[in-house]
């Protein structure tokens, strides 16, 4: 089976060589992450107690199971974690959010000699995927370890469905080899069931990001940015976070539309790639990464990684990104939790859930298809006119998500599950 993948794995690499020339060349960091998944994985220590690898793909998945690890190392027998991570800026952030005492490495490509060399060093128990990612080579190299795989915070999105019911036959022997999936809600939940993974298997949790949007009121290092970029704090500030194409350019026009002077915005792109086509939609922002200082146009572009919640904690409105292009949306979950007054487009396929929930409790504004430009400017100016009513949204967005956690301890309890089974054939855990 093995060989059969490769080859079509390097089938499609031929056919795809172009496409990669091109990315070489012109995204040079994107491409050398991509090479570097190809290397046999760093040695890391024989493990001394159960060991539980976790596939998180990038920043969303690795902040998303902060507290699944510190659960899962709270289990009976204190297993220790492996966090595996496929992108650049998901690595830079894992290592930054977790001790040095925790290994981070890079996930590999799907090819039998990275993922064996994964397997035999890693030497994990049990595998959790975080969201989906399931691949072939890997679900057969841990069913010949006899490693349960469990999918935690499980989600399949309407497209990935769709593609995956395309090819059933090629991957219904990945569903059905999962051990568990712990889904975030019913329709994700029959989704895995109708690719073939046994309904026995298929628990509906929540999803852990609400156990990960921390309830505060100030965040450290918030000041020392605003200082640092220059954010005037007497006025107002709109922070735009995980934006995607073509918003910036939408922000600054309902901004200007708003004919304030004094209210200042601030963007932070998703993608690090797109930094640059960024700071030409926001002609005279002062740069972050560039170290400027004020900014004659109020206008500010956060292009670095990991100071998104303190730009949050600084904002007067939030508008989050990925929600008003041809995205799926972005989370909007931390800025809410922050206390402050948010506003979404109507794209939010990845967080039908996540948004429903905070409309259903008047905690967030979603505007509708139509005339976005022209609504994104009032509802704006709506927030910034009435501060009491922006607080007392943002004070219903909090009772959301409190109403809605719990998930983690679910898919902690999944993981400790799994490790029981593990154990049946190798001693007693704890």
């Amino acid at each position: 089976m093995g060989l059969v993948v490769d080859t079509a794995y390097i089938a499609g690499g031929v056919i795809a060589s172009p496409w990669l020339a091109w990315m070489a060349a012109t995204k040079p960091a994107k491409f050398a992450s991509w090479r570097g998944r190809l290397a046999d994985c760093p040695p890391i220590p024989a493990p001394k107690r159960p060991r539980v690898l976790i596939h998180a793909v990038s920043v969303g998945e690795v902040n998303a199971c902060r507290g699944l690890i510190d659960a899962i190392e709270a289990l009976p027998g204190g297993p220790e974690v492996v966090l595996s991570v496929s992108t650049a800026a998901g690595i830079e952030r894992a290592r930054a959010v977790h001790p040095a005492t925790r290994h981070v490495i890079r996930h590999p490509l799907d090819l039998s000699r990275p993922v064996t060399s994964l397997f035999d060093t890693v030497a994990p128990d049990v595998f959790v995927s975080v969201e989906l990612e399931l691949w072939p080579n890997q679900m057969s190299a841990a069913r010949r370890r006899g490693i349960p795989w469990v999918v935690v915070n499980g989600r399949l999105s309407e497209r990935s469905f769709r593609r995956y019911s395309r090819v059933k036959y090629l991957t219904l022997p990945m569903f059905l080899g999962v051990h568990a999936v712990v889904a975030q809600d019913a329709a994700y939940a029959e989704r895995f069931c109708a690719l073939g993974t046994p309904r026995d298997r298929v628990t509906v949790a929540g999803t852990m990001k609400w156990d990960e949007a921390r309830i505060e009121d100030d965040v450290s290092g918030a000041g020392a940015l605003a200082a640092a970029m220059g954010i005037d704090r007497s006025r107002p500030l709109i922070v735009a976070g995980s934006t995607g194409p073509e918003e910036e350019a939408l922000l600054r026009d309902a901004v200007a539309a708003l004919q304030r002077p004094d209210v200042q915005l601030l963007c932070a792109p998703r993608k690090p790639e797109r930094f640059d086509e960024a700071a030409l939609a926001l002609p005279g922002c002062a740069r972050r990464s560039k170290g400027e200082t004020g900014s004659s146009t109020g206008r500010f572009l956060l292009d670095t990684i990991g100071e998104l919640r303190q730009a949050y904690s600084l904002a007067d409105v939030v508008i989050v990104g990925r929600t008003f292009g041809a995205l799926y949306g972005s989370d909007m979950m931390e800025p809410v939790a922050l206390g402050k007054p948010v506003i979404f487009g109507p794209r939010v396929d990845d967080f039908k859930e996540t948004a429903a929930a905070l409309v259903r409790g008047r905690g967030a504004v979603q505007l509708e298809e139509g005339d976005l430009p022209a609504q994104l400017t009032a509802s704006i100016a709506a927030n910034l006119r009435d501060r009491d009513e922006g607080r007392a949204m943002a004070e219903r967005g909090r009772e959301v998500i409190r109403a809605h956690q719990g998930a983690t301890k679910r898919n902690a309890d999944a993981v400790s599950e799994a490790l029981q089974t593990r154990a049946a054939w190798r001693g007693p855990i704890g």
